[in-house]
């Protein structure tokens, strides 16, 4: 158990991290594409609602205390405190075990409410189900937290992958047994009655239609508890590479390291560091969940009145007719109707996230580099840290968001386009395409508060989430009540809410840190590289729709298909050609990669690296 301790540079952990993060994306898409078409568009507003109030008591709960394990383990370690770094973890695992326990009840105490007042009775399988999920999260983060202020970044990155396997296999499988099981009482009730009625999980049902509704809630459950057991997985699979590999300290580094404080000044220190990430936490979710509620019931009012549902019915009329023809929307419930448009929204969500569940990995690997360069004040790694944090991140973000953007509906039909959710793309494309172009500011987000929270600014990110939380209301307020805009007004508050939290932390990131950085090198060079970019996205693919038949259409290797990933694939190359001459890259960011110490060496040779 004590070996020799490896720390992972802060772009070496990024890119483990990224590794991990882009194979859970790829994971979450094969669980998320036919769970859609399983689900339909209500199921998968079923499946967004249940997330929609486990989120925020998940953050809250998971808030402070991973931060505060990795910056105190990672300054101790650079301080040479050893014994403390693993008194930090002992005490962690007490604390999260509390927290998560917490979560957990209060999750079971507000499921009743939510459901019943807020999103649908409907919901309450699926809350619940979600619910024991947040106590195996917060158990499974104090060993994240802890090897992440070790700078090794390998186990977190596992235990990710193990997670989302789980949460793919047993979700779908569950979603399967479930449907199938709803329908076998379906069919023998119906045949019993002679067509008449049939009892489907205890409700009476008259038409397939019926049926759907009664069986579709519990499918969505079933979904959900694969969240759960792949969270039960990736659990055990930590709690036994800490008892097979420990932490890596030498007895020597133990022997000599000082006498850690008492345990009960280092949980005052942990709570301290965590208390205002528990509060932006608990303000940015409470945020999200009142947005859950005022989108939904603000797009009911806008359906309310005759003129606004007629108007709402005739904007998405091919939509609404294709998914009542397939019996998964019935026009005459409102409520159904308002589920809809919300699980469309929340299809489009999902590709908000694609890009900046890549770059949180920048955060979370730079947060104890940062940390440990902070505690021996290390001006020149600080510097060097925040501008490779947030070069790197544009250098992936921007050609990512702006080829989203431009390729918006073309990707929704490759992956949703012959399924029973194909109706709801006409919706989903435009909101696709707004956040895709966002996307910049959405990947940064997240790593400035982590760079924040490195150098012990954890009070910054709370005040800017306030004051972008109040707009963000009133915009959805305002906005989606309006029946021109409905669903699509949600995005201009999600929009400002963006730009006020980027800049507002980065200005105070750089203020307080007292660095400057090269913005033509961080922002100019990838922005110029990612334009030329998004236009060879839309030449090449707009020339091959033309030229290229679309042979076999009834299958996902269609014309089209390949028409769009030749498009992708092209864009990628003259991004890449690009920005090698013009010399936006360094050597630092291509030594991470597999022969990057070659490949740096070829391009220094020729003058290519900025």
């Amino acid at each position: 158990m004590e070996t020799t301790q490896k720390k992972q540079s802060m772009l070496n952990g990024a890119m483990i991290l990224v590794v991990s993060a882009v194979m859970i994306k790829v994971i979450g898409l094969i669980f998320k594409i036919p769970m859609t078409d399983m689900l339909g568009t209500v199921g998968r507003g079923y499946f967004n609602s249940a997330y929609e109030v486990y989120t925020p008591i998940f953050a809250i709960a998971m808030a402070g205390l991973p931060v505060a394990v990795s910056r105190m383990v990672a300054e101790n370690v650079a301080l040479g405190r050893f014994r403390e770094a693993r008194m930090v973890y002992r005490i962690s695992v007490r604390l999260f075990i509390t927290v998560g326990l917490c979560g957990t009840l209060i999750m079971f105490i507000i499921a009743y409410p939510y459901a019943k007042f807020i999103a649908n009775p409907r919901n309450l399988p699926a809350l619940f189900c979600i619910a024991p999920s947040i106590f195996f999260c917060c158990f499974m983060s104090s060993y994240r937290g802890y090897y992440e202020g070790l700078r090794n970044m390998v186990p977190t990155a596992i235990s990710q992958v193990i997670e989302a396997l789980g949460k793919l296999c047993l979700g779908l499988a569950l979603i399967k047994v479930i449907q199938t099981y709803g329908m076998s009482q379906f069919n023998a009730g119906m045949s019993a009655s002679g067509n008449q009625s049939a009892v489907v999980f205890g409700t009476a049902v008259s038409n397939l239609t019926e049926a759907n509704s009664v069986i579709t809630p519990w499918a969505a459950a079933g979904a959900v508890f694969g969240v759960t057991l792949g969270s039960v997985a990736s659990t055990v699979f930590l709690a036994i590479h800490y008892k097979l590999h420990g932490d890596s300290f030498r007895q020597d580094q133990l022997a000599g390291s000082p006498k850690p404080r008492e345990s009960g000044e280092i949980a005052r220190e942990m709570i301290r560091i965590a208390i205002p990430m528990v509060i932006s936490a608990l303000i940015l979710n409470l945020t999200s969940l009142i947005d859950t509620a005022t989108i939904q019931s603000r797009i009911a009012s806008a359906l309310s009145s005759e003129e606004g549902f007629n108007y709402i019915t005739n904007m998405f009329k091919d939509s609404f007719s294709a998914a009542a023809a397939n019996d998964r929307l019935n026009m005459s419930d409102r409520a159904e109707v308002v589920k809809y448009l919300w699980g469309a929204y929340g299809t489009g969500l999902d590709f908000k996230n694609l890009v900046p569940t890549v770059t949180i990995q920048l955060g979370v690997s730079a947060l104890p580099a940062l940390a440990a360069a902070w505690a021996v004040k290390d001006r020149k790694e600080i510097k060097n840290t925040i501008e490779t944090v947030l070069r790197v991140a544009m250098v992936i973000a921007l050609p990512a968001g702006i080829g989203l953007g431009i390729l918006a509906k073309p990707i929704l039909m490759i992956i949703y386009g012959r399924g029973s959710s194909s109706d709801s793309i006409a919706i989903v494309a435009p909101i696709m395409a707004t956040y895709s172009y966002a996307t910049f500011m959405i990947a940064v987000s997240t790593p400035i508060t982590n760079m924040l929270q490195a150098i012990g600014r954890t009070d910054i990110p709370v005040k800017s989430v306030c004051v972008a939380a109040v707009v963000k209301i009133i915009c959805n307020f305002i906005f989606v009540g309006m029946y021109r805009l409905n669903i699509f007004g949600a995005l201009i508050g999600t929009m400002i809410f963006y730009i006020i939290i980027v800049s507002l932390n980065l200005s105070s990131l750089l203020r307080c840190s007292q660095t400057k950085v090269h913005w033509r090198s961080i922002i100019l060079k990838p922005l110029v590289c990612a334009l030329l970019c998004g236009v060879s996205a839309y030449a090449v693919n707009s020339l091959l729709y033309i030229i290229i038949p679309n042979f076999n259409s009834d299958s996902i290797l269609c014309g089209h298909t390949f028409s769009t990933l030749a498009a992708i694939g092209f864009a990628a190359i003259v991004y890449a050609i690009s920005l090698i001459f013009i010399r936006g890259i360094k050597r630092e960011d291509i030594i991470t990669l597999p022969k990057g110490e070659k490949i740096a060496k070829m391009l220094e040779k020729h003058g290519l690296l900025g």
